[in-house]
């Protein structure tokens, strides 16, 4: 409620009779309004009243002006002199002048009810151009606009802060200072992507966490590039200054799994107490050079872990993102995870974002890397309030971070501080700044440590040299002592709830059957409309289709095998997490995930009637992000080992839009950071003359990717097949994320069904034979995915073919031995060859070829098309002349390499 909202008549009449009788007997405030009131009041010429009612006006509008560009006169750039004035706030742009300074004047909405236009223009400059520049006013939301007010003007944006909280602002100062320092010395030319210039950021930090703590936030994880990763790490995250030292050493070989990855990429998990007495879990997440493809990531370990707790979740998980300013505004996944925040399938609460803006992104400045004034106005797209600090004032920085955390817990919704400072050495350490900024870094040369500046501040307050000294000597000491230390421990993954989890891979089999009589009733749940549901008759006629298959216990679909392996995952307590564009429907129309009443528009989700137990169906369609979405299901999937997490693509080929999470985190994580991950990529393929678009979904890519068993890479045939795998993917010992290729026409070729049989009993086949090979092979045909059902069709038309067909369903890790036992009756074959739709230089080909070569021990033929730039043709005619040439070619009796 605003101030005068607290005020009645009667008290609001009494005060005023006290100033008729004595103007002095009420605070000067009060004075200045009363005045202002009764010369409002008073009979004028009509010029006068007008003049006066204009100046009234003018100073509401001066207010107005103030929230709203206020800003642009804040002192926030330590390298520049600060602003004296702006022409849109001089008195003049109101109409007002210096001879009205000192006129009493009544506000609305204002911090106080009146005063003088010099007391009004002192509040205003105080409160929005001093240390901290706010911007608000774009906001939409009037009940934020006021929230803020009432936080910002009565204290001015400067709280006090107490004597002992300030010697905890310098403590963490000196020790961000002291520990860069250290590292420079005893490590002279390493790379460690310093903090110095911005150690600020560390109270800022620490204040933030001990504010979420006592808030009641259980867990924050924070996602941040490398600068002043390794500083974070030591002096929020408390990870050991010998681990680091041992890192620089490189002393920590014996301890790595996998290839590692360097000291400011790791992540680290730990739980520390704050100097209220509150505990809090802090996960500072993993991240590659690619500087903000930890934004979804974050946001998706974030709302895993709050969908964990409940309902309450939002209130107990807290994701905070780091960004620099050269990043935040030139990388566009900043913006679609900012397009997350307020969506249902991604929401997490609201994300506290800090922009250390360094005024350089490498050699280049701002005037070169973006288009607007602040690197944080894509931020605006949001409607949030946004902070602009002066980097070496650490408590307007404190300040900053505990209106931005209140604003997060009170709105649930993302906000933005921006920290402006600068990068007192290159973008590295060996690197050499002068060469393309020597104005800049000429004054970076000559300005003092913000910790020496604070410090200075501190004695005029009472604390003395002797004191300061001995805190940096302190710190010297631990630093020193941690050097010499033996201590060398590193965070290990595969702990918590990974801790059920084998690191390593096995070629067990995993039973995945399910009993006739369960998939009977399961079948029957997920195909039922809820009781006075009115479906679109088509949908009501795929739902009876269904379960009559379901029942009758022949020609399931893949919709139908799909929906039975959703749905035994549930019945068994597994819960289920399905995101992308249209998956609920399904970009083919196959799913039917979500039904939706033809009378009222409201959703449906039968397959959540399967579930048993603590477990959940969440389907998601997600925005047009691939990025964005695919980065935050991957995150979902770190905090979700015993869950089935799934993103589909709308075409296979769409997924290269989220290149650098598939290369960064998906395929390289397991040997980087020692993080798996289970996740299921569903990535439409297959050639039916759609186009070079709409096509591939790059097989090759996956599988160059593949190494060390860090993926599993599937393009299964029938819906039984997929069944079993993702039962699979679940019940295995291990998780490893799962690249499957899904099919698009065989959604409805009559040949694509399964029996009820094959949902109970078998398992998983890696590889497929024939379905009845003849008795003498002459020519052994070896294929994967949707082109198995075209050279079926024209085998069955010539029974006598001496043909056998082998179907590899996955493609890696291949089952070599199986592959080989499969083939051994055939090894007097005259003919071995490999058949795909794909051109030469895509698809599975270069990967099996030496593989299929080592069992076959000869090499076998190639037929398929020719090596292509693009992947597909645009002709549809072109495209069938081109498939049956293949189908030609791989049934002739004197096949060529390839169809040209």
């Amino acid at each position: 409620m605003s101030f005068e909202g607290n005020i009645g008549p009667e008290y609001l009449d009494a005060l005023y009779q006290k100033w008729q009788q004595d103007p002095r007997s009420v605070p000067p405030t009060w004075q200045a309004y009363f005045a202002g009131f009764e010369l409002g009041c008073q009979a004028a010429p009509a010029a006068a009243a007008a003049e006066t009612a204009f100046k009234q006006s003018a100073v509401q509008s001066l207010i107005y002006r103030y929230r709203d560009i206020g800003h642009l006169l804040a002192c926030t750039d330590p390298l520049a002199p600060c602003p004296v004035s702006h022409p849109l706030l001089e008195l003049a742009a109101f109409g007002l002048s210096e001879a009205d300074l000192d006129t009493p004047f009544a506000t609305r909405n204002f911090v106080q009810p009146g005063g003088t236009l010099r007391e009004i223009v002192d509040i205003l400059q105080q409160t929005y151009c001093r240390f901290l520049g706010v911007e608000f006013m774009h906001i939409q939301d009037p009940h934020e606009r006021q929230w803020l007010k009432e936080r910002m003007e009565p204290v001015r944006n400067r709280p006090a802060f107490s004597f002992e909280q300030k010697t905890r602002i310098l403590w963490k100062l000196s020790a961000a200072a002291q520990f860069e320092a250290f590292l420079h010395k005893k490590f002279l030319g390493q790379k460690r992507f310093s903090l110095e210039g911005a150690e600020t950021l560390m109270p800022l930090l620490d204040h933030l966490v001990s504010l979420a703590a006592a808030g009641g936030i259980t867990d924050l994880i924070l996602g941040m590039p490398h600068r002043g990763r390794l500083n974070v790490l030591t002096n929020l995250f408390n990870k050991p200054y010998a681990t680091i030292f041992g890192e620089f050493e490189d002393n920590l070989e014996y301890a790595v799994v996998g290839e590692g990855d360097v000291k400011y990429h790791k992540g680290f998990s730990t739980e520390i107490e704050t100097p209220g007495g509150h505990r809090i879990h802090l996960t500072l997440a993993s991240n590659p050079s690619h500087l903000e493809a930890v934004d979804p990531v974050v946001e998706g370990k974030c709302r895993a872990r709050q969908d964990g707790y409940g309902e309450a979740g939002h209130g107990r998980v807290l994701p905070v993102l780091l960004h620099g300013d050269a990043a935040f505004a030139g990388q566009g996944l900043v913006s679609e995870t900012l397009n997350l925040s307020q969506l249902d399938g991604y929401r997490t609460g609201g994300t506290v974002h800090v922009v250390v803006n360094n005024q350089i992104g490498f050699t280049t400045l701002p005037t070169d890397a973006r288009s607007t004034r602040y690197a944080t106005d894509v931020a605006k797209m949001l409607s949030v309030p946004i902070f602009h600090v002066h980097g070496e004032d650490p408590e307007a920085a404190l300040f900053a971070i505990e209106l931005a955390f209140d604003y997060r817990q009170q709105f649930g919704r993302d906000v933005v501080v921006e920290l402006i400072c600068y990068r007192r050495h290159g973008h590295n350490e060996g690197d050499e700044p002068f060469f393309t900024q020597p104005l800049m870094y000429e004054a970076i040369r000559n300005r003092p440590s913000v910790h020496e500046l604070y410090a200075a501040q501190l004695e005029q307050e009472g604390l003395s040299r002797q004191q300061f000294e001995e805190m940096t000597a302190a710190v010297d000491s631990c630093l020193e002592l941690a050097l010499d230390s033996e201590e060398k421990t590193v965070d290990q993954g595969f702990q918590g709830k990974w801790q059920d989890i084998d690191r390593d891979t096995s070629d067990e089999p995993v039973d995945t059957a399910v009993a006739k009589k369960t998939l009977i009733e399961l079948g029957r749940l997920v195909t039922a409309l809820p009781q006075g549901f009115t479906p679109h008759p088509k949908i009501a006629k795929l739902m009876e289709n269904r379960r009559q298959a379901i029942e009758s216990g022949d020609g399931i679909d893949w919709g139908g095998g799909e929906a039975l392996a959703f749905a035994s995952l549930l019945h068994d307590g597994v819960s289920i997490r399905l995101s992308g564009q249209d998956c609920r429907r399904g970009t083919f129309n196959h799913r039917h995930a979500a039904l939706i009443d033809s009378a009222t528009g409201k959703p449906a989700f039968p397959l959540a009637d399967a579930a048993r137990g603590e477990a959940r169906l969440h389907i998601y369609n997600s925005l047009l992000s691939e990025a964005a979405v695919l980065g935050f299901d991957y995150g979902y999937s770190l905090e979700t080992p015993d869950g089935l997490t799934l993103w589909e693509a709308q075409f296979g080929d769409f997924a290269n839009g989220a290149q650098v999470i598939i290369d960064q985190f998906i395929a390289s994580s397991g040997a980087k950071w020692d993080r798996a991950s289970g996740l299921v990529m569903l990535l439409p393929h297959g050639f039916e003359g759609q186009g070079p678009e709409h096509s591939s979904a790059r097989i090759e890519r996956y599988l160059q990717l593949c190494a060390h068993r860090n993926l599993i890479v599937v393009n299964p045939s029938t819906p039984a097949q997929l069944f079993h795998l993702l039962r699979r993917q679940v019940r295995q010992a291990f998780r490893r994320p799962l690249i499957v290729f899904t099919p698009k026409g065989l959604l409805r070729h009559p040949l694509c069904r399964s029996r009820l049989d094959d949902f109970a009993k078998g398992r998983f086949e890696e590889v497929l034979t024939t379905h009845e090979a003849p008795k003498k092979v002459r020519r052994v045909l070896l294929c994967s995915g949707r082109i198995y059902y075209d050279l079926r069709e024209r085998l069955e038309e010539k029974p006598q073919n001496e043909i056998a067909l082998v179907r590899i369903e996955q493609l890696y890790p291949l089952a070599a031995a199986k592959l080989a036992a499969i083939l051994k009756p055939w090894a007097k074959a005259e003919t071995f060859a490999w058949v795909q739709e794909e051109p030469q230089n895509g698809g599975a080909w270069n990967h099996l070829r030496p593989q299929l070569s080592n069992i076959l021990g000869r090499e076998p033929e190639y037929i398929g098309r020719d090596e292509a730039a693009s992947p597909a043709v645009g002709s549809h005619k072109t495209h069938q002349h081109e498939q049956q040439a293949i189908l030609d070619l791989a049934l002739g009796s004197n096949p060529q390499r390839k169809a040209e």
